[in-house]
């Protein structure tokens, strides 16, 4: 997999979300500039937290996945590694850690209903639309792994595929 085409995967992607967009919104809309040390702190931890989560997913889907998070560019492979053993759907949870640690971080309002209507488009996206199409193309390698890992609140032990 070339490497431009996992660049390009995740700067439309998750760098419109969590970068494009959010400055967008707080060039017209002003931040609550300079926020209490705390929330700054707070902000950065949950920024931190949620570019781990996109930096491991998408190594994942490179390395195992053969593959980009684009779904013009989609895994060749169902990825049941690291995180995923925990949790169907990390990389959004790390685009939802950042975009809720910018609207702490510059103490916006605007970033946090952005943040509300991503999480929400996402609430019915995936079930929808995601999940289905993992379905067709994974078939009960999917639905096997649908039914023993959480699609948003993580399992606390990691789910061991019996194929293992």
């Amino acid at each position: 997999m070339p490497a431009w085409k996992q660049l390009r995967a995740i700067l439309l992607l998750p760098g419109m979300v969590t970068v494009v967009i959010p400055a967008t919104i707080l060039y017209f809309t002003g931040t609550g500039w300079p926020p209490p040390l705390w929330k700054i702190i707070i902000g950065c931890v949950s920024i931190c937290l949620g570019l781990g989560l996109i930096v491991w997913t998408n190594r994942l889907f490179i390395t195992v996945g053969h593959g980009t998070l684009a779904p013009w560019n989609p895994t060749q492979k169902l990825v049941v590694r690291g995180v995923y053993r925990h949790v169907r759907n990390p990389m959004i949870t790390g685009v939802i850690c950042i975009l809720l640690g910018e609207a702490v971080f510059f103490g916006s309002l605007s970033l946090l209903c952005w943040f509300g209507f991503f999480f929400l488009v996402n609430m019915i996206y995936i079930p929808f639309g995601e999940e289905p199409g993992l379905e067709k193309r994974f078939g009960e390698d999917y639905l096997l792994y649908r039914q023993n890992v959480p699609r948003w609140i993580p399992r606390l032990t990691p789910w061991k595929d019996l194929s293992e």
